[in-house]
This record gives structure tokens, sequence and C-alpha cells, in this order.
């Protein structure tokens, strides 16, 4: 049943809220305390509660978590010649796009003898999630391991949930072979996130998780990042989405085509067409029913497409209000002078300009990342890049006459905040205060 057109201008406030929701979350209170008891059972008991979790949520015995060495080095001779040129030249472009983003260190006199730097380090020990489920997903462990590798991160942990034969599809040992992983974990879900986080007898804990997952790993990276046992986390995730604002010179069936790519990740997933264009949007609705009906995942899309939205504008610019609203993960702008909207779309985790761009071409193989804020949040969090891996710190060196230029200030400020041990810290140096 095709979803009916929705015309904006006729839509109340509140209803221009309920059209862009996104699709129910898992009942949040009762997420939040399986994921809590799963956290608490590794950090308490470790690696046998990692085991019984796993043999309990994913039906398989294990008699060792970390992959062996073995596996990792075949794996290049299992895959096909084409999937392993197409991984190689998806690592080739992250790798280089990652490169080019390498920030640059901070050197300034802010006054005479008053020298401050910035500087910045990779993150020592990182853990990267990689989702289990009907497919194996290479291109997520070329995404952050790639990235974690031009950073620096010297220790690349990898947690993946093995299949129903204790195994991991070949494709990810081999990038994540390329990415120089060499510790991969057996493991999934909420117990993966906590073994990473809090560490056990087999696996040392790591600084910072990244990674999409479920509803369980996402709750489970959000939990353990409030803990100052745990460790920090990459960004809030949930179910992937996409926007297009397309209008009356767009492909409907390239569109058709970026709607249905996003609906197959997940029932859950959300796309959502604007378009200035009536026609237009009957056409799109023609083509996604068509094209369904050729997709191996036709019933998980299918799913998806039905919260999926047609919203009909007056215009381009009120389409672009619309997408500003939605705060898409994956923005597609199939419109006449593409590129001239840029500096209007304000909130976007990833933004594909014109027809012959794809979201396909950012979850694969086009050099930028794929692991993005979804739900809303790229309002207020960037697409994962190269300065995630990184921390950045300052450093001050001060002369003599450098203290005496701001001393004054110091002390001056310091009194005004009742801070005596601050003014005396200045003040023994440049008076001489006896002790």
């Amino acid at each position: 049943m095709t979803t009916q057109i929705q015309n904006w201008a006729n839509l109340s406030d509140s209803q221009k809220q309920n059209i862009l929701s996104r699709p129910a979350q898992a009942d949040n209170e009762k997420l939040t305390k399986i994921v809590s008891d799963i956290l608490q059972q590794v950090k308490e008991r470790g690696d046998v509660a990692v085991r019984e979790l796993t043999e309990q949520f994913d039906g398989i015995r294990l008699t060792k978590l970390r992959l062996s060495n073995e596996s990792l080095i075949n794996a290049a001779n299992e895959i096909s010649d084409n999937v392993r040129t197409a991984i190689d030249l998806a690592y080739a472009n992250i790798k280089a796009f990652h490169q080019a983003q390498f920030p640059t260190d901070v050197k300034i006199e802010t006054q005479p003898g008053v020298l401050c730097e910035l500087k910045h380090s990779a993150i020592d020990s990182v853990g990267l999630y990689i989702p289990g489920g009907s497919a194996p997903l290479p291109s997520t462990v070329l995404m952050l391991g790639a990235t974690a590798q031009v950073a620096g991160c010297e220790r690349k942990v990898l947690c993946t949930p093995p299949d129903a034969k204790g195994n991991i599809a070949a494709e990810i040992r081999y990038a994540a072979q390329l990415c120089g992983i060499d510790e991969i974990y057996l493991i999934g879900g909420a117990q993966a996130v906590a073994a990473m986080a809090f560490g056990t007898d087999s696996i040392t804990k790591v600084d910072k998780i990244f990674g999409p997952g479920n509803s369980f790993v996402t709750e489970a990276k959000q939990q353990v990042s409030t803990k100052s046992d745990g460790a920090a986390i990459d960004m809030p995730a949930g179910p992937s989405e996409v926007l297009v604002i397309a209008d009356e010179s767009a492909d409907p069936n390239f569109v058709a085509s970026d709607l249905l790519s996003q609906a197959e990740h997940g029932a859950d997933s959300q796309a959502v067409l604007v378009s200035n264009s009536q026609t237009l949007i009957e056409a799109v609705q023609l083509a996604v029913e068509k094209q369904l009906q050729q997709l191996s995942r036709k019933e998980i899309a299918a799913k998806a497409m039905q919260h999926g939205r047609y919203i009909l504008t007056s215009d381009v610019n009120e389409s672009i209000l619309v997408s500003n609203q939605y705060a898409p993960e994956h923005l597609i702008v199939q419109v006449e002078n593409a590129r001239d909207l840029l500096p209007k779309l304000k909130y976007a985790g990833s933004i594909f300009i014109g027809k012959w761009s794809p979201e396909s071409a950012g979850d694969y193989a086009s050099g930028t990342n794929h692991v993005l804020p979804t739900y809303g949040y790229s309002r207020n969090y960037s697409s994962l890049g190269l300065a995630d891996f990184m921390r950045r710190y300052t450093v001050q060196e001060l002369s003599y006459q450098g203290l005496s230029n701001i001393g004054n200030a110091i002390m001056d400020l310091a009194e005004a905040e009742g801070l005596d041990a601050h003014k005396r810290a200045v003040s023994i140096r440049l008076n001489g205060d006896s002790v």
C-alpha cells in the first residue's frame, strides 16, 4: 500500500512534528534494565559471563573468545578476486580521505613570553564493534579500522558476533588484516561492549568504543560512557535513515533506488522524500513498488517503507526547511544546481550532491565515513572522522617576563573569585612573597 503524500503547507505544527518523527524505539525502560544487567554480569564475572551470554543470545558455545592468527592470515584466500579488489579499492579511498584530515598543531605567543600550544595524539586503545546479522559488513571494518590505523592508535580491538558455526566471515577478517587489526574477538551484543569497556581476563579494556549496532549495543554504549570505569564512545546512534530532496528534474527511478537502499537495512530504517513536484513524488511511489519486487530483502524494505514519508512542498527552499528540521543521517540532493544548496543545508550526517551520487557510494567506497549520527543527532554530532580517534591537549610555557606581563590580571581574577592560593602561585614567583 502506497504511503500518502503529505502537503507540508497544509499541516499544523504538531502534524509536521509527527510526520518527521522516527519509528518508535524499543521499550526504553525494559531495554535499559536488560542491558544494565548484562553489563553488571560481565563486570563481575568477566569471560564466564561473556560465554554464557553469547550462548544465550547467539546460540553458540565458545571454547575460545579470540580469533586465531591462522584464521586471520588465511582470509585473503577465502574470498573471490572481485571482492578482494573491491575491498582494496575502498580501503585505499577511505585511507586517503582520512589521511587528509590530519589536524595541524597550533603554537602562538599570546603575549611576549607567553607561549601557548595545541597538540594532538592518537587514542592508545580503541574498540571497534562490527554488527553481525544476515550479511558480513567488511565496509564497517574499513570505516573504523582504516581511520584508527591512520590516526596511529596503537591497539585496535575488534568484536563481532560469530555465525552459527563460531566463525567470522572471511571478508571481515581480510578487511581487518588490511587495517592492521590482529586482536579480534568472537563476541557481539551488549556483552561485547561491556567486555571492551570494563575488561575481562581475555580482553584488556579499551579507552573508546566505536561502531554501529542494534538497540542493545546502542544502549550498552550509552551506559558504559557514563561510568567512571567504562569507556568513551563515538556517538549515540539509532536506526539508519535517508532524506532525499528532489525536484521535477530528478529521475524517479534513481530516487526510488535511494529510498529502498536505505529501507533494506532494517524494518526500523526510515526513508523520506521531500519534493516540490507532485508528479515526481507519484512517479517515485510507482518506481518504489516496482523495484521492491526485485529485492532479495523486499520484506524488510517493505516494512521500512510503511513508515516512509512523501512530503510535498511549495518550493525547494521549503524542502530545505523540512530537511533541516528532520536533520537526517544521509541527505541526498537531486535538484537543478544541487551544489548551490549546500550553504543552506544545516544539518545532515553526510550529504550526497547530484543524480550520480547514490548513498551507496558513501556506504562503501567513495572514501567518506559511513558511521554517522542518526535520529536527529546530526544537529550536534559530526560524521565519524580522524579527529574522533585522536585527543587534543594544550601546552603553555611562560618566561619570567611573560608571567610579569599577565601576572596582575591573573592575581586580580583570582582575588575576584576568592582563590587565594591561585593568586599566591603568581605573587610568590613575581614578588618573592614568603612561604
